[in-house]
């Protein structure tokens, strides 16, 4: 071996070690003084809640309501229905934001979320990222409640949650910013956990039925699309990993991505094409991030833009600061010949890499 080819290679590891040295740094800290201050009580009422939104037969109304950066508001109204065994039933109120409809999520999903309670793999990221703790006694909708809160390394709430103390259901879910502000909230404006009536069906009524994507992507499988070009991360900015992938197969395979750090959940849709701005209604131009993004106001923030032969889409229940570093943090614009030779190197090293 050459002095030369000796140097690079000491050269080589020392950057490896110190990159080794300073994930070590960064995250194991954090994360374990995380798990360290959760209190396992507040964690159990969180687990709880979603075997109590499983078996609990109910009816209500949920409330649904996120700020932008410039304090307006997004509403939608959702009416609620649960029949243990089967799954349930969500009819959304039309409003200016959002058309409306009708959906039905499956007790058998592995996608449930929201005020049905923590799934094992989003409890996961929640403990890994922030301290869960009790905060005191609460209600909702005249029913009595536990509170809990997740709460930064500051100290300060970053989520809370209402736990129904008769039923264990998660009655009330609020995210807060760094100033203590809601940017994101769902709770029950009335709620009757009793057996639903039988429903009149009009055979007429349009009905949507939403489900999980089926082909749910493996490790390999992510490996072969990086290698092929498609832009998939294995997390973004503020600690938002990459906890689900799915492909959805027609004309053009679309791939979502699903990254959360327990409390901020980003959903991005990547599918190959063109974005033919004109056929956006209802969608605005802006810069997000730095980027050039289309934009539209709904309960869930959404960003759509072109790049590199891509479609994405953004679909986000965070804060805006959040939004923006994801959004930032994604391909855009093209990138001529040092682009391509980068690309080619991250092909490279997704499958050098058996951790990504």
């Amino acid at each position: 071996m050459t002095q030369r080819s000796s140097h690079n290679t000491w050269v080589a590891g020392g950057i490896a070690a110190a990159l080794l040295l300073l994930w070590f740094v960064t995250t194991g800290d954090t994360a374990s003084g995380a798990r360290t201050k959760s209190d396992p009580e507040a964690l159990t009422q969180l687990r709880n809640a979603e075997s109590a939104a499983l078996t609990t037969p109910y009816e209500g109304t949920q409330f649904i309501t996120a700020w932008s950066r410039s304090g307006m508001a997004t509403t939608s109204l959702v009416k609620v229905t649960h029949v243990p065994g089967d799954g349930t039933r969500m009819r959304v109120q039309s409003t200016t934001a959002d058309q409306g409809g009708q959906m039905f999520e499956a007790d058998d999903s592995q996608h449930a979320g929201g005020l049905t309670g923590y799934t094992p793999a989003m409890l996961d990221l929640l403990a890994r990222n922030y301290a869960v703790v009790r905060a005191g006694q609460g209600e909702v909708s005249g029913r009595p409640t536990s509170v809990i809160e997740a709460r930064r390394p500051d100290g300060t709430a970053a989520g809370r949650f209402h736990i129904d103390r008769q039923t264990g259901l998660m009655l009330r879910r609020e995210l807060l910013d760094q100033q203590g502000r809601e940017v994101n909230l769902t709770f029950f404006t009335e709620i009757q956990p009793t057996m639903p009536k039988p429903q009149v069906v009009v055979a007429s009524a349009p009905r949507m039925i939403e489900a999980p994507w089926a082909h749910e992507l493996a490790g390999a499988e992510l490996g072969s699309l990086r290698y092929r070009g498609w832009p998939v991360h294995s997390d973004l900015p503020d600690r938002l990993s990459l906890y689900d992938a799915r492909q959805l197969d027609g004309d053009g395979p679309v791939v979502h991505l699903s990254y959360s750090d327990g409390l901020s959940v980003v959903s991005v849709f990547v599918q190959r094409g063109t974005l033919d701005a004109g056929s956006l209604a209802g969608w605005h131009k802006a810069t997000r991030g730095g980027r050039t993004v289309y934009l539209r106001d709904t309960v869930q923030q959404r960003a759509m833009w072109a790049s590199r032969g891509y479609v994405f889409t953004v679909l986000a229940d965070a804060p805006p600061p959040v939004v923006d570093s994801a959004v930032a943090a994604l391909p855009h614009g093209e990138t001529g010949f040092w682009g391509r030779i980068g690309r080619g190197m991250d092909r490279l090293a997704s499958w050098a890499n058996p951790f990504d």
